[in-house]
């Protein structure tokens, strides 16, 4: 079976970083989400039609591409890191690879992300690999250190090697409506980074309303985010549909009037491989193929990673494998 899994790397590199903009209070007044609108738009994603067979095996296959493979407990290790960097190289299982005919695309994810403790060592473990490494950084989940600290820990993030950092904002100022403290920090942070690429994390299920969270969608934008990220993944409510609707919906007004593209990556509670072909239906429709690559879009996932070689797996001999056979970290 041949594949071809569509690659952009020239769209990439033309892609203009967020230079940042000043914070417009009038704009941010403007915004306004309906719940009640984006969940019946949910509701349609992925249920007027279907991806099937071949169709489905490159979906899956550019899913991967599109992951940061990641692990973020509290018993991590070096060891488990450079094991997860070791999936990293070879994501999906070699005798799959070959029956797909498509070892010659090179396929890994798009990032490793870890702590900032284990920087350095995924670093070493991917060295030659092209694989960026992502480091959660400014005292994660929570971000309530002070900012001096957060700075600190994302500028030694970037010595240790990260390409790309995943910061995470203060909740209670989008609960006081604070949005020059939010843009402030958020600013802050983007110059700590340098050339590292910055992901705000918002923890969407802590914002009360969806206005709440395309209001801070904006102002971290304005601040200068590469990307937007739904949630640590250690919040009650992780990653949704709606949620995922009214960020991406003010990623669109921020392009149409910047001419900026900025990445949208949902993470946690996304462990199906039905669920990301569900968030990939969405960014095509709202935002355009373009979107599908991973300068512009990315999966938080640790456990999809193994229920994708599942379907793999599935879609070439009809029956399903036990997970041990897909061995991670």
């Amino acid at each position: 079976m041949s594949l071809k899994i569509v690659d952009t790397p020239k769209e990439a590199a033309r892609h203009k970083r967020n230079p940042g903009y000043p914070l417009d209070l009038d704009w941010v007044g403007q915004v306004r989400m309906n719940r009640s609108a984006l969940e019946r738009r949910a509701g349609t994603i992925g249920a007027r039609r279907s991806v099937k067979k071949e169709h489905q095996l490159a979906w899956l296959l550019k899913a991967v591409a599109l992951m940061d493979l990641t692990t973020l407990n509290s018993d991590d290790t070096p060891g488990r890191v450079e094991r997860l960097c070791a999936k990293a190289r070879n994501p999906i299982r070699p005798d799959l690879v070959e029956a797909l005919g498509v070892k010659h695309l090179g396929i890994t994810p798009a990032a490793v992300c870890v702590y900032h403790n284990f920087v350095a060592t995924a670093v070493e473990a991917l060295d030659g690999t092209g694989i960026p490494v992502a480091a959660v950084s400014t005292a994660f989940p929570h971000g309530l250190t002070p900012l001096d600290i957060r700075l600190a820990e994302i500028k030694a993030s970037v010595a240790d090697g990260a390409q790309e950092i995943d910061i995470v904002i203060e909740r209670g100022m989008v609960l006081n409506g604070d949005w020059q403290g939010l843009y402030e920090q958020v600013r802050a942070m983007r110059e700590a980074c340098g050339d590292a690429h910055i992901k705000t994390i918002l923890g969407t299920g802590e914002l009360a309303t969806l206005t709440n969270v395309a209001k801070a969608s904006l102002v971290c934008m304005l601040a200068g985010a590469d990307f937007i990220k739904t949630s640590t993944g250690k919040e009650k409510v992780n990653a949704t549909l709606p949620t995922s609707l009214a960020m991406v919906r003010m990623i669109r007004w921020f392009y149409q009037e910047t001419g900026i593209e900025i990445g949208y990556k949902p993470a946690g509670g996304i462990a199906k491989a039905k669920d990301a072909l569900t968030y990939m239906a969405l960014m095509k429709e709202e935002l355009g193929r373009g979107w599908l690559e991973p300068h512009l879009f990315r999966f938080g996932a640790s456990s999809l990673l193994t229920d994708i070689e599942r379907q793999i797996e599935h879609g070439l001999t009809g029956h399903y494998a036990a997970d041990y056979r897909m061995a991670m970290a």
